[in-house]
């Protein structure tokens, strides 16, 4: 596949990261936000020029896509998905990608804001890709690899086997979603619609990496209605919502369950977001974990501290709603590992070390696994996902498209 593959990469990864795709949870909108619909048509007008004829654009924003079956097998049907929207942790309007062509280890400076440096030596993945293209933002941006890098993938996957139709390969669906970044990925009608026994997300890390292993999640919103009126007149009748709110948040443990404390397979209670007046204040609640027992008792502590909150100040109404997102995909995939053993000789056979890790993260995978496509994860090469120090290797993202074609050929032999 070689360096033609490696620019034309590059030209997808470039123009799919200048359109912004960034997701709003706020918004009560399917897809969240319309601008996702700028990638999502020109996902659509790209497959249509490779010739695929059944693609469709949902109602609900997913594109869906056919490619035939090359062999006469009753083989299963394969899906590769991707997601358009970038997270909405960062800045993601104004992207400008810069290449960093042959990289020769020196550090990497971001233009518009020289404060960002890429060091080799304090960045142990970026030191192995020494004479790679690495793509970066410029500084004021995430640069939306994550998973603009998936879309790239997928979409030269798609090209090779339109080009090569030599290729054996069973029936094979393209699937691209909106939302996942804010864990609205997979619509109720995406399992029937996408019409695939098994499918896999291209939304991973490092070279090799292939996931079966996620976090469970539920999302805890607490609001607090406190009693509002002038400050001047206050004494003995305001209660003032903003100090509640901060009582949850000193309550909570801090030295354990929180993102910043927490790493391998421990759990934590994200507060990501709040907002409000003395009046009235909202707080959101990432709540995670790799067991569901553990997770409930996260849920717990958090509704727990909402009610000593609530007790401490009987004229305030404070509530707390737990809302399951997500689900370990490992409880169903252990059952059936066979959509992982075929990934990993994928890559065993074009040269790559494949590792499996419990991955701190969720991924539309988790979600169609629990719906009963088992969905694995497969890496892209995208590093620093979420914020301005977001980079990919082009060489990673070509191994990635090289093994979505191995693993098509596998599935043709089963």
């Amino acid at each position: 596949m070689g360096h033609d593959l490696y620019a034309a990469l590059e030209d997808r990864l470039v123009r799919y990261c200048i359109i912004d795709t960034q997701a709003d949870e706020t918004s009560a909108t399917i897809p969240s936000t319309a601008k996702q619909y700028d990638l999502l048509n020109l996902l659509v007008e790209e497959l249509k020029g490779l010739g695929l004829a059944d693609v469709e654009l949902t109602a609900y924003g997913a594109v869906l896509a056919t490619i035939p079956a090359t062999v006469d097998k009753d083989i299963p049907t394969v899906a590769f998905l991707a997601h358009v929207d970038t997270s909405s942790a960062f800045n993601a309007t104004g992207v400008k990608p810069l290449v960093h062509r042959a990289w020769d280890g020196s550090d990497i400076v971001l233009p518009d804001d020289p404060s960002i440096v890429f060091s080799a030596s304090e960045m142990p993945y970026l030191a192995k890709k020494v004479g790679d293209d690495i793509v970066t933002a410029s500084g004021t941006t995430l640069l939306g690899a994550d998973d603009k890098a998936g879309l790239a993938i997928v979409m030269e996957f798609v090209r090779h086997l339109a080009e090569h139709p030599e290729t054996p390969h069973g029936p094979i669906r393209i699937c691209f979603t909106p939302d996942e970044e804010i864990g609205r990925g997979v619509h109720a009608n995406l399992p029937g619609d996408l019409k695939a026994k098994y499918a896999y997300t291209l939304d991973g890390a490092d070279l090799g990496e292939i996931v079966y292993e996620t976090f469970s999640a539920d999302k805890g919103t607490v609001t607090i209605q406190g009693v509002s009126t002038h400050p001047g007149q206050a004494k003995d009748t305001m209660v003032n919502a903003l100090h509640l709110a901060s009582k949850v948040v000193m309550t909570l443990p801090h030295a354990t369950l929180q993102p910043e404390t927490t790493d391998g397979r421990q759990g934590f209670i994200h507060l990501y977001a709040m907002s409000g007046t003395a009046a009235a204040a909202e707080m959101h609640f990432a709540i995670r974990d790799f067991e569901l027992d553990l997770l409930a008792q996260h849920g717990e502590l958090l509704t727990k501290v909402c009610d000593a909150v609530q007790a401490s100040e009987p004229r305030a109404t404070v509530t707390c709603e737990i809302t399951p997102q997500y689900r370990n995909m490992r409880y169903w995939l252990e059952d059936n590992m066979s959509p992982v053993e075929l990934a990993r000789q994928a890559c065993a056979e074009i040269g790559v070390d494949w590792f499996s890790q419990p991955t701190r993260g969720g991924t539309d995978g988790s979600r169609l696994t629990e719906l009963g496509v088992p969905t694995p994860n497969l890496f892209t090469g995208m590093q620093a996902f979420h914020g301005p120090m977001e980079w990919v290797s082009v060489q990673d993202m070509a191994r990635a498209t090289e093994m979505c074609v191995r693993l098509a050929e596998l599935w043709s032999q089963q």
